[in-house]
C-alpha cells in the first residue's frame, strides 16, 4: 500500500539535494570549492557530522572530490539545461531505441506521456519497505548474497503458478522458470527458438523494444495489422502462408500500444493457425494485473502447449526489482534453464525473496484495485481532454495505461515529439511503434502521466 503522506528526506539528503541544486543552476560548476565542513554546518544549522556525511557520499557518487588538506570540490559535468541539449536526440532518427533512451535517460522533472510505466508516487512504496524489512528480519545468516537456484527460488514459482491458474493458465512447478525481467524471458526465449534469418511475426504496431529484440537476434521480422480484438485473421494466414515462420511475438491483453485486449473468436483462430503451420506464440503478459475482469488468453486455451507465456511485476509493482517469468512446456523450461545457466548463471537471490514478501503481505491485490480504479478516471479525464484539442483515441481500452491516438489534419507524429523535448516533454510517436512505418500520425499515450496541463498547451502549439 502505498503511502499518501510525502517522503521527508533526512538531514543528510537535504544537504545533498541542495548542493547538487548549485549545480544544476550553475551557482557551483566543475572545478569549484565547496563551504568548508564548518562553514556549511554553521550556514544550515546541521551537526559537522551531517555535513561530513553528505559530503562522503557525494564524493561516492562521484558528483564532487575531496582533495586531502584543501577541502572539496566539484567533479561532475554540467547536466543539460534541457531535453533538447542531450547530444544528438534532437536530430537522429527516432527509431525504437531513442524511444527507450528519452523514457530512461531524461532530464529529472521531464514530463513523461509517453512513458510506458505508472508514475513513481503511484507505487507501492511502502509494500517494498515491509517487504525489505520482512527478508531482513528472516535472513539472519545471510543467505541472500549466493547464487540462487537456477531456475529461482521454489516458494516464488509456486505462488505465480498459482496466479497463473487465477488467470486460467495451467502450469506445474516445472514449467515456470524465473528470469532477471519479462524482457529477460523474452532474449532467452528468441535464443532458444531461433535461428539467425528466422522468420517472427510481429503485430502492427506493437511494442517498440520487441524490434530491438529480434534485430539483435538477426530475424526476419513480418508484421500483421492490429485490430481492437487482436491480430488482423486474413493477414495472419495471409502471413503464415507467405513467410512460414517460427514464432509470433505479442502482447494479447492490454496490448502495447493500443490498449486493446484479445477477443476469444480470433484468440482460437489463431491458435488453429498456429498448429496448422507448428507456429509457436510468445505471449507477453506483463500488464496482467492492470484487467479488472481477465480476458482471453491464448495460454489459457493452448494449455502451454506451443504457447510460450511471459510475465513480470516491474509495471506494477517495482522496476527495481528485477524479476520476470516465463511458464511453457516442462522439456522446454529446462532447456531454456540451461541457456539461463549459460548466459547469466542464476537470477537474484534477492529479488526473488523481496518480489516474495511483496505478492504475500496481502496489499499488492489492493494496491493493484486502487490502482485499476485511478487508471480508469485517468482514461475518461484524458479522452476528454484529448478530444478537446481535436486528438481521437484509435479505441476505448478497457483496462491499463495506454491511449492509442491519431493526430488531427494528418499532424506529424515526429514533429511533435521534437516540438515535446524542446519543453522536457517525452511523447511516443507512433512509428516507433510500427514495423510498416505506417503510423505517422499517431501517438501513444499514458493516462497516468496525462494530468498536467502543460502536455496539451504543448501539443496544440505542435499541431499548429
Amino acid at each position: 500500500m502505498a503511502s499518501s503522506e510525502p517522503i521527508v528526506p533526512t538531514r543528510t539528503e537535504t544537504v545533498m539535494r541542495a548542493i547538487r541544486q548549485r549545480i544544476d543552476r550553475r551557482t557551483l560548476t566543475p572545478g569549484a570549492r565547496l563551504p568548508s565542513v564548518r562553514a556549511l554546518a554553521a550556514a544550515t544549522g546541521f551537526s559537522k557530522s551531517t555535513v561530513v556525511e553528505a559530503y562522503d557520499r557525494l564524493v561516492a557518487e562521484g558528483v564532487i572530490r575531496a582533495r586531502p588538506g584543501s577541502g572539496f570540490f566539484v567533479a561532475a559535468p554540467l547536466a543539460p539545461l534541457a531535453l533538447a541539449a542531450i547530444g544528438p536526440a534532437l536530430d537522429r532518427q527516432i527509431d525504437p531505441l531513442w524511444m527507450l533512451r528519452q523514457s530512461l535517460t531524461g532530464r529529472a522533472g521531464a514530463l513523461m506521456p509517453g512513458g510506458g510505466w505508472l508514475p513513481e508516487q503511484w507505487m507501492p512504496h511502502d509494500t517494498m519497505r515491509k517487504a525489505l524489512r520482512r527478508i531482513a528480519r528472516g535472513n539472519p545468516s545471510g543467505g541472500l548474497v549466493g547464487y540462487g537456484l537456477p531456475a529461482g527460488p521454489e516458494p516464488l514459482r509456486r505462488l505465480i503458478a498459482h496466479r497463473l491458474a487465477e488467470q486460467g493458465v495451467e502450469a506445474g512447478l516445472d514449467q515456470v522458470l524465473l528470469t532477471d525481467s519479462g524482457t529477460h524471458a523474452i532474449d532467452l526465449v528468441l535464443r532458444f527458438l531461433i535461428e539467425p534469418g528466422d522468420t517472427v511475426l510481429i503485430d502492427d504496431p506493437c511494442f517498440f523494444n520487441f524490434h530491438a529484440l529480434l534485430r539483435a537476434h538477426r530475424a526476419k521480422v513480418v508484421g500483421v495489422p492490429y485490430t481492437p480484438h487482436g491480430p488482423d485473421l486474413d493477414k495472419f494466414a495471409a502471413a503464415l502462408a507467405e513467410h512460414r515462420p517460427r514464432l509470433y511475438l505479442t502482447n494479447s491483453v492490454v496490448h502495447n500500444p493500443t490498449g486493446a485486449s484479445l477477443s476469444a473468436p480470433t484468440a482460437h483462430r489463431i491458435l488453429r493457425l498456429a498448429e496448422e503451420h507448428h507456429l509457436v506464440i510468445l505471449e507477453d503478459d506483463i500488464f496482467a494485473d492492470f484487467e479488472m475482469e481477465p480476458s482471453p488468453r491464448y495460454a489459457a486455451f493452448d494449455g502451454l502447449d506451443r504457447v510460450i507465456r511471459v510475465g513480470s511485476f516491474s509495471k506494477s509493482l517495482s522496476s527495481g526489482v528485477r524479476c520476470g517469468y516465463l511458464a511453457a512446456r516442462p522439456d522446454w523450461v529446462g532447456a531454456i534453464t540451461d541457456l539461463r545457466i549459460a548466459t547469466s548463471m542464476s537470477g537474484s537471490g534477492l529479488s526473488a525473496e523481496l518480489l516474495h514478501a511483496a505478492l504475500t503481505d496481502g496489499s499488492y491485490r489492493r494496491h493493484m484495485d486502487r490502482i485499476n480504479v485511478r487508471l480508469a478516471r485517468a482514461r475518461v479525464d484524458t479522452i476528454r481532454r484529448l478530444r478537446d484539442i481535436g486528438i481521437e483515441p484509435w479505441m476505448e481500452p478497457r483496462a491499463g495505461l495506454f491511449l492509442w491516438c491519431r493526430l488531427p489534419d494528418g499532424a506529424d507524429a515526429v514533429a511533435v515529439a521534437r516540438r515535446g523535448l524542446e519543453e522536457d516533454i517525452v511523447f511516443a510517436p507512433g512509428n516507433v511503434f510500427s514495423l510498416s512505418q505506417s503510423a505517422s500520425h499517431y501517438l501513444r499515450f499514458n493516462v497516468a502521466m496525462m494530468a498536467d496541463p502543460r502536455i496539451y498547451r504543448c501539443l496544440r502549439y505542435a499541431m499548429n
